[in-house]
């Protein structure tokens, strides 16, 4: 075989090798590094214990159900009591102004005047008088309080849309969670086959070590079939393919402090996993059940039911504008003044009142028709996206479903070619031995072992990180790992 198709074969490799592995880690210095290892289960707790985008979700949760716990205490009695002290710059009084109190006609009133005696007169006259009402000083205590109990739907219409505003908050912070998962699913896993492919590296090196020692050996004492120019190619393949396991090296200690980052832990920290071979288990469910799982818990689903909820919520809210408002108001109060006589009588000084008011809406310019209209649009929009959102879910799930049937397929073809490649180069490292074959063939047999093993992991490592896609389009292993937000 020419020796362009060997470097062929070897290309085709590194790609294999690094082709799917995470493509962008963060760059580390050189410092002491903390290594720990851990499970798949340790490292998900860790995950969901230590992730900084939970908690920002979950600040959003409460914030939005104090808003819903604010719309209800709508349908309580609002009750506040009043205290106060007031003093004015002076008393404050009542001008009775002057008048005349007349005879009837043809009478008199006899009145006696000191000095003159008895005077018939037809008229009286009373003077202005300035009366005090109270005194400057004054203490008041109320206690006063109001109840709608007719708003024409309001309370309600803010009711589900604070209901339905927090419903989306808690399908986001499910999506957080399943996207944690996922995140650390697919890491961990990445992080196996990164330490599979560092030890197929290894393991390529050294028989293509041993087969450089042997070549050596051969072209200067065999029987001249194996040349020098075989020993100088197979140094070409050996010195290639170290500078690949150092690659291979730095992958598997990027793709263990990658899972450390996920984990929430800090940047100087690597996590090695305890697994060391990749799960590969068939999907049971078919495509029907999938999708009708993914309605029900896809929190992308659930997100826009929750927008559908508050958008008819508000509907309900900008009709109740032009409805009647009915509310029943009442106060008890008492209040101290140091004056007795005016307006300060015992009966004006304590006592309640009770009364109900209604406001009805006459002219607004279209204002609240327009706001119907709005908030209708806005329902009906949402209805549309929802429409949107179940195909979309549907296709994505159908892509899955095929993808994962084709790994399926492919897992037991890797799996037999890897097996056949392994039997083929021990064979041919034997004839190799006995100048049976081609130098050529030694070689190619090694990098093709290598090319099917890393296929093989590839597969498994698909499967797996398909199936955690599809929790996370379903939704429901948030459920399994975390139990909340049901």
């Amino acid at each position: 075989m020419p020796i362009s198709n060997t470097l062929f074969k070897i290309c085709v490799t590194l790609l294999v090798f690094f082709g799917f592995l995470p493509d962008a880690f963060p760059v580390f210095c050189e410092v002491e590094i903390e290594k720990h290892e851990a499970s798949l289960e340790e490292c998900l707790e860790q995950a969901l214990r230590n992730n900084r985008r939970r908690p920002a979700s979950r600040y959003a949760v409460e914030i939005a159900e104090a808003q819903h716990r604010q719309v209800l205490a709508g349908y309580w009695p609002q009750i506040s009591l009043k205290l106060g002290y007031q003093r004015l710059d002076d008393d404050p009084n009542y001008i009775f102004p002057s008048y005349n109190i007349e005879i009837p006609i043809g009478g008199t009133l006899p009145i006696d005047i000191p000095g003159v005696g008895i005077v018939p007169v037809d008229r009286i006259t009373i003077p202005e008088q300035d009366i005090k009402l109270m005194d400057k000083e004054t203490y008041r205590a109320s206690l006063g309080g109001s109840w709608l109990i007719y708003d024409g739907g309001m309370r309600k219409g803010y009711r589900e849309q604070t209901a339905g505003v927090l419903e989306m908050m808690k399908q986001e912070a499910r999506r957080t969670d399943l996207e944690v998962i996922d995140s650390v699913n697919r890491l961990y896993y990445g992080a196996v086959m990164a330490i599979q492919l560092h030890q197929v590296g290894r393991d390529t090196l050294a028989r293509m070590e041993a087969t450089l020692g042997l070549t050596e050996t051969m072209y200067k004492e065999g029987s001249g079939r194996v040349k020098k120019t075989d020993w100088l190619d197979n140094t070409v393949m050996v010195e290639s393919m170290r500078s690949m396991v150092a690659q291979l090296e730095k992958n598997e200690v990027m793709a263990q402090a990658a899972l450390a980052n996920t984990m929430g832990l800090p940047w100087n920290v690597s996590v090695k996993p305890t697994e060391r071979e990749i799960p590969f288990t068939p999907l049971s469910d078919g495509l029907e059940k999938l999708v009708g799982d993914a309605y029900r818990f896809n929190p992308d689903w659930g997100k826009i039911e929750a927008g559908l909820r508050a958008a008819e919520g508000s509907l309900l809210t900008a009709g109740s504008a032009s409805s009647p408002k009915v509310a029943i108001t009442g106060e008890l109060y008492k209040w101290w003044n140091d004056y007795d006589a005016g307006i300060n009588t015992a009966r004006n000084k304590e006592g309640w009142s009770i009364g109900i008011g209604v406001e009805i809406p006459v002219f607004d310019g279209s204002l609240n028709r327009n706001k119907v209209a709005e908030a209708r649009a806005r329902a009906a929009k949402i209805k549309e996206e929802q429409l949107l959102l179940k195909d979309g879910l549907g296709l994505q799930l159908r892509d899955i479903f095929l993808s994962l049937n084709a790994v399926e397929k492919s897992h037991q073809a890797t799996l037999d070619a890897m097996n056949a490649a392994r039997e083929n180069r021990i064979l041919n490292t034997r004839a190799y031995r006995h100048e049976l074959v081609e130098f050529e063939k030694v070689i190619r047999a090694q990098l093709v072992e290598a090319f099917m093993s890393a296929q093989h992991y590839r597969t498994r490592y698909e499967n797996v990180a398909l199936k955690s896609r599809l929790d996370l389009l379903v939704g429901a292993e948030v459920r399994k790992k975390t139990g909340e937000y049901e």
